[in-house]
């Protein structure tokens, strides 16, 4: 039997010691989390093996715009422009690498992550956007798409399939935020499909929300901030200690419909989302983040799936959160997400959409150029910033 030296017991007793802090320390860990308040609201995972991989090497320029259709197939736009010589070196002329080459701008994945269609791009008979922005599948599963360069004052519906429909409005003849005939620089779509109305953000170029008949593309009516007439005054940047402006400042980023008749509109420069009635009435206003710069906090908004949409999702690509309101007051309950490359985390997230079962689906512009996908995990207790919500 080997007799333990001085030194052997020395080492064993600072060994177990250090065993011990950590587990005192563990302990203090786990105690200091579930001592953080917590607020009963949906709960999300990342899924990070959704999408599943593009085919012929595509890949994504900046992705502009997410919709879900009746059957729960995702859909998304891109800017293939975006895509740059190296990124889609196989695109050149002649070809620098094997790998890779732009998407087509329409991508529609199934449920389970697949890429089952695609098209885009210019055709025939109608003006693609210079730069697509939004995209959403109505419940006829029609295809809408807008545009946000300079010269995009119309809007494209298509099928399915990609056939063209209608072009409502023309490139380069916009007139303004009183104009009844065309647009300027829109934003995003919704169709009301109660009503068969059209619920357009106009934009980027144009401060109002307009609503047009979604056969003709009549228009039927529209409005500026706190339902007044619009107004294209320049206000100049946006000061969190001034009193909140009058008007829509650009981009007007969305303009939602709940299933109660409530029209939500991101005035995402103003860090605000301003609630109305169908005919433009006034209701109620919350700032979300005010003390944003630059490029605001309020992106676009989706709702639950519950039956009363009990919460409101409020996309921020300026500080990389999904934030979870509560609809009736407007008060932000929880947030999610962070800054950074890997699933769960956002560079710049664009728009949002939920399906029919309340998992959420994002996609990014700038550098972040993809699709990501959250399971809704019920409603339970979470922290007020929950951060990266990883997969568990």
């Amino acid at each position: 039997m080997t007799v333990p030296t001085r030194r052997t017991l020395v080492i064993g007793a600072a060994f177990a010691a250090a065993i011990g802090l950590l587990a005192v320390a563990e302990r203090l860990l786990v105690r200091e989390a579930s001592a953080q308040p917590t607020v009963q609201a949906p709960r999300f995972a990342v899924d990070p093996f959704w999408p599943k991989p593009l085919p012929n090497g595509w890949v994504l320029g900046m992705t502009i715009g997410v919709g879900i259709d009746s059957n729960d197939h995702v859909w998304i736009v891109h800017r293939g422009d975006t895509v740059g010589a190296v990124e889609g070196a196989a695109d050149q002329i002649p070809p620098t690498a094997t790998c890779c080459r732009k998407a087509p701008p329409v991508l529609e994945f199934d449920p389970a992550g697949n890429l089952v269609g695609h098209w885009g791009g210019a055709g025939e008979g109608y003006e693609w956007p210079l730069s697509n922005h939004g995209i959403f599948v109505d419940f006829k599963d029609n295809v809408w798409i807008g545009g946000n360069d300079a010269k995009d004052a119309h809007i494209l519906k298509f099928t399915k399939q990609g056939k063209f429909l209608m072009q409502f409005g023309h490139q380069g003849k916009t007139g303004g935020s009183n104009d009844t005939t065309t647009f300027g620089r829109v934003a995003k779509i919704y169709v009301d499909p109660k009503a068969n109305e059209a619920y357009i953000a106009d934009g980027y170029g144009n401060k109002r929300v307009v609503v047009i008949d979604a056969d003709t593309g009549k228009f039927k009516r529209f409005w500026g901030a706190y339902g007044a007439k619009p107004d294209d005054t320049n206000l100049g940047p946006y000061d969190p200690a001034a009193p909140p402006a009058k008007q829509f400042r650009t981009p007007v980023h969305c303009a939602d419909l709940s299933d109660d008749g409530l029209v939500y509109v991101c005035d995402r420069p103003n860090d605000r989302i301003q609630v109305f009635k169908a005919d433009g009435t006034f209701v109620k206003e919350a700032m979300i983040a005010p003390k944003t710069l630059g490029d605001g906090s309020t992106w676009d908004v989706a709702f639950s799936k519950d039956p009363q949409q009990k919460y409101l999702y409020v996309a921020d690509g300026k500080n990389e959160k999904v934030y979870v309101l509560d609809r009736q007051s407007m008060e932000v309950l929880t947030s999610f997400g962070d800054g950074g490359r890997q699933p769960g985390q956002f560079f710049a997230v664009h728009s949002i959409a939920t399906d029919s079962k309340g998992n959420i689906y994002t996609t990014e512009t700038y550098e972040g150029r993809r699709l990501q996908k959250f399971v809704f995990r019920g409603v339970g207790p979470v922290p007020k910033d929950q951060g990266t919500v990883w997969a568990r």
